[in-house]
């Protein structure tokens, strides 16, 4: 009987303070490193507690912008961005040396993330950004985007990400969280989103049409309300599908 692998991932280190709950269903975190939360305290201890479970390990920056938690596009010199994911990658390396972690991938947070899939200045500037990483992370971007094309040219290794807990587009974008169907929030509709893509490199569309798409790695929000209640699931539900987590 065919078996399939995947990798599941969580944005963490937000300020929800979930991380004990959740780390034992997933195989690997991407922790906010102070652009759109976070702080020297909460990297270490999340750092910490992810490696005593095993995880493989990622940074999570964003635009420099707490007042909006990094998801509202912003307007900010090149210079100045470039400098702000230095900065915040610099301050997470210091943390996984402390811990002794090495650093598995990148993810960007938000409305940067959103925005490099489609931009291609943005996506050159932030990889510019992250060029000293080329060799030591691998980035973790969505399929078929601009970001996945160009940092794949650049020698960048990638694994494409799709997300278990939001609705797509007919173009590959997430539906807006200004949208009411944006967020899938129960479990067995999670389930039903995420085998199509892991089994068939097929993803349901809110407008019912499915499209391809390749996926690495699955998000699921560690601030979605229900994300503890999703993951649980999960973890007994895809192993009767015959997929099994990535650790």
């Amino acid at each position: 009987m065919k078996t399939w692998q995947i990798d599941i991932n969580c944005d963490v280190g937000e300020g929800v303070g979930n991380e004990a709950d959740i780390f034992p269903y997933i195989s690997s975190c991407n922790i906010a490193c102070g652009g759109h939360a976070g702080n020297q305290e909460t990297m270490l201890k999340v750092a910490s507690l992810a490696k005593k479970h095993n995880l493989k390990v990622g940074s999570h920056p964003s635009y420099p912008d707490k007042a909006n938690f990094g998801r509202e596009v912003m307007d900010i010199s090149n210079q100045d961005l470039i400098q702000s994911i230095k900065k915040q990658l610099a301050a997470f390396d210091e943390v996984l040396e402390q811990e002794q972690i090495t650093l598995h991938h990148i993810k960007a947070h938000g409305a940067l993330y959103n925005q490099t899939a489609k931009d291609k200045n943005l996506a050159k500037l932030y990889l510019e950004a992250i060029i000293d990483y080329k060799d030591k992370a691998i980035l973790y971007v969505p399929f078929g985007s601009v970001m996945a094309k160009m940092a794949m040219e650049k020698g960048f290794k990638v694994w494409f990400e799709a997300f278990a807990d939001r609705n797509y587009n007919s173009d590959l974008s997430l539906v807006s969280r200004k949208d009411e169907n944006a967020l899938i929030e129960e479990p067995e509709a999670v389930l039903q989103h995420i085998l199509p893509i892991i089994k068939k490199g097929k993803v349901l569309l809110v407008d019912g049409a499915s499209k391809e798409i390749q996926a690495n790695t699955l998000c699921i929000h560690g601030d979605t309300v229900s994300a503890l209640k999703i993951l649980m699931y999960l973890s007994k539900e895809l192993a009767k599908n015959q997929v099994q987590t990535q650790k």
